[in-house]
């Protein structure tokens, strides 16, 4: 949980930096931090807990540098249409792929050789992808002064937007290993607001190139927002409750749950792509709402599977579906607020992205195991089992069925933020088709009025050359009754 919380923390001003310093030059920082704590993580198993978790949290930095600012260069390469769509689309892919190819090998070395071995292949890998970008990626030409100014960076946002993050966060995680009856769980959850408030309260008043343009920000931009939120977090809490599932309850190997997991992939790709077809079909707010209904479909074929059901059915539907509603929700955001914002703020629209999954996985993962802790002690309770419970392998049924009860009360808490989701994109659907009518309706008055008004003027100008041609007539006869007066007169 707090490997994302570390993503988050430095996602939120990684794209700020790559829009000052240039968005290659951060994404191969961030490749080569990760390939040195990855490498670092490799030699924990020397050490404790919590060395292993510093590291960790450590390693966490190299994505968070790496995710804003390879958005940031999609948007600056691609032009804003069908190649920008697709090449979000292909980022969005690369994440059910990616996860169901790390579960796979993780689970594989894990089984057949040693652990360790996982973050030196991983360290391998990440030197491999640094001399990629720095040979394939094209170098940025700076269109902007204030790419090389270091005096406009926010760093009073910064300082208080981290600490806000940090501490609320930390509270909402730590709670369920300690409760929330310690002291100092409210205070850094309410010390954490405060932070968050000022950092509001800079943004909008205090600086003149904020790390978020609050301001700025469209309804549009607030409703994508709100909706990777609420399905973001739903997603957190499925994933990760899905695979203690199918290892603590089911009692499967690792290697085993990641093939069952696998799925993903081939979805994945396919919803990954078809977001580019439908962004160019229908509007945004409809492809928001199908990825939301996605996330509550999934939590809830999960949320109310029996214990002792196969596999292939509600398990495998879920797996076949959840992809959807990521492969939807994340390109669709990113789209928007890429095309949202200009050229050289990139970065600041990447973050945002990037920041709100990440942040909301890991406040989701903090609500849910409040909620996991408190239904294990219910169900403990309803089986009249004390204390902790026996290993997976004794394979007791009482103490699976109690990990099976407790693991549904947080994925009827997905399902219940996912059905939040579901309310705000319904929401928006219905305001977009009303505006839309709305703006249909003023176009067709407005162009009424504007045919109306040429009318006017045609039928004026026709009133006007009627009048002197009448005058002109009228001078002609005029002038002939005097010439044949004159005429008469002569004779």
């Amino acid at each position: 949980m707090y490997e994302p919380l570390n993503r988050t923390m430095l996602t939120g001003f990684s794209g700020r930096l790559g829009d000052m310093y240039g968005h290659k030059r951060l994404f191969m920082v961030g490749w080569a931090w990760f390939a040195a704590t990855s490498f670092l993580c490799g030699f924990c198993y020397n050490w404790n807990v919590m060395a292993f978790s510093i590291c960790r949290a450590l390693q966490g930095v190299g994505p968070a540098i790496c995710i804003p600012n390879a958005i940031a260069l999609i948007g600056r390469t691609f032009p804003v249409g069908l190649p920008r769509n697709l090449a979000f689309a292909c980022f969005g892919l690369a994440g059910p792929t990616g996860a169901t190819a790390g579960a796979f090998f993780a689970a594989l070395v894990a089984q057949l050789a040693w652990w360790p071995w996982n973050f030196w292949i991983l360290s391998m890998v990440c030197l491999m992808v640094l001399v990629l970008a720095k040979l394939i990626i094209p170098n940025e030409t700076p269109k902007s002064p204030r790419s090389s100014n270091n005096s406009r960076f926010d760093y009073l946002g910064c300082i208080t937007g981290v600490s806000g993050l940090v501490l609320f966060n930390f509270a909402l995680n730590q709670a369920p290993l300690v409760s929330w009856s310690r002291w100092y769980i409210p205070t850094t959850l309410a010390l954490g607001l405060l932070f968050l408030a000022a950092f509001i309260h800079v943004e909008l008043h205090l600086t003149s190139h904020p790390l978020i343009p609050l301001r700025g920000l469209k309804a549009v931009a607030g409703f994508a927002l709100a909706c990777i939120a609420a399905g973001w977090s739903s997603h957190g809490i499925w994933a990760y409750y899905l695979y203690l599932y199918l290892s603590q309850v089911r009692g499967h190997t690792a290697l085993l749950t990641a093939a069952q997991t696998s799925p993903v992939a081939l979805t994945g790709v396919f919803f990954a792509l078809s977001t580019v077809y439908l962004l160019r079909k229908i509007d945004v707010s409809f492809v928001m709402l199908m990825s939301m209904t996605n996330f509550l479909i999934g939590s809830l074929l999960l949320a109310l599977m029996p214990l002792r059901q196969t596999y292939w059915l509600q398990t495998f539907f879920s797996v076949l579906i959840m992809p959807g509603a990521m492969n939807l929700s994340f390109p669709a955001a990113t789209i928007l607020l890429s095309s949202a914002m200009p050229r050289e703020d990139q970065g600041i629209a990447a973050s945002l992205v990037a920041t709100m999954v990440n942040y909301c996985i890991s406040c989701g993962l903090g609500f849910a195991g409040t909620v996991h802790r408190y239904s294990l002690v219910r169900a403990s309770e309803k089986y009249g089992v004390a204390g902790p419970l026996m290993p997976v392998a004794e394979g007791d049924p009482v103490e699976t069925e109690i990990r099976a009860t407790a693991i549904r009360g947080p994925w009827f808490f997905a399902v219940g933020l996912s059905g939040i989701g579901v309310v705000v994109a319904g929401w928006f659907v219905v305001g977009t088709v009303w505006y839309r009518r709305r703006e249909r309706e003023e176009k067709l008055m407005e162009r009424t009025r504007a045919r109306g008004e040429q009318v006017e003027k045609y039928q004026g100008k026709r009133s006007q050359a009627k009048i002197k041609n009448d005058e002109m007539n009228q001078r002609e006869i005029i002038a002939r009754k005097r010439d044949e007066e004159r005429e008469r007169q002569k004779l």
